[in-house]
């Protein structure tokens, strides 16, 4: 398994304003990352009150890339009032960011949001992972690599999987465990962060099933 840098943190305390949280996203958080994927950084952060209450106001998303130690960095955060506009808004992506357990910086705000969010999941959280899902297929079935095939499976087995039980898991080798498949495919990734993917008939089988019956509803 692809380890999280230690000093991931580090780059958490350099952000350019205090971070309520900071947490890795991306394939690490997916349980696929290749020797040679990015790190994705993800968080909320706290504007002074000048920048809340004045005639301009502070960033709302700040985003950051750069490289250390070889690892490119994708760092992005919401100024805490954005961030809970989207939580609250049945937003998947953030949900995610929130409840990581990959945390590189924790803070009581941080702590107060994640026993908040269980009461924010709601079916309408299923509309965001089909329609991330469809996205990812169409881009696998033009482009032909691995990495979208295995978000299309890692996007709808966590939103089924969220939608069943109220839990959020994101790791395609906890998901995946009933497709044969899938080691297979995780391994690869690992080697390759763009490398080609399955004959798509592999996988639309299942695909095709697990998408088949629309938002809000989940397969048997």
């Amino acid at each position: 398994m692809i380890e999280v840098p230690g000093w991931a943190a580090d780059v958490a305390a350099e952000h350019p304003y205090p971070m309520a949280f900071a947490t890795v996203s991306g394939a690490h958080l997916y349980g696929f990352a290749s020797v040679d994927s990015d790190l994705d950084l993800r968080g909320a952060h706290l504007l002074p009150l000048a920048e809340v209450i004045g005639l301009r106001t502070g960033p709302a998303t700040v985003e950051i890339n750069g490289e250390r130690g070889g690892v490119e960095l994708d760092i992005v955060s919401h100024d805490l009032h954005k961030f809970a506009r989207l939580l609250s808004g049945r937003n998947g992506y953030v949900l995610e960011q929130l409840l990581s357990p990959l945390v590189v910086h924790t803070t009581p705000v941080h702590k107060a949001l994640t026993e908040l969010a269980p009461r924010l999941i709601t079916r309408r959280h299923a509309h965001h992972y089909l329609g991330f899902a469809r996205t990812q297929w169409r881009l696998f079935t033009r482009t032909g690599e691995l990495k979208p095939a295995l978000y299309t499976l890692r996007v709808l087995l966590t939103g089924i999987h969220l939608m069943r039980t109220g839990i959020l898991e994101t790791d395609l080798n906890v998901l995946g465990a009933a497709l044969p498949y899938v080691p297979d495919l995780i391994a690869a990734k690992r080697t390759a962060e763009h490398g080609p993917g399955p004959n798509p008939a592999l996988l639309e089988p299942d695909v095709i099933r697990l998408t088949a019956h629309g938002p809000g509803v989940v397969p048997s």
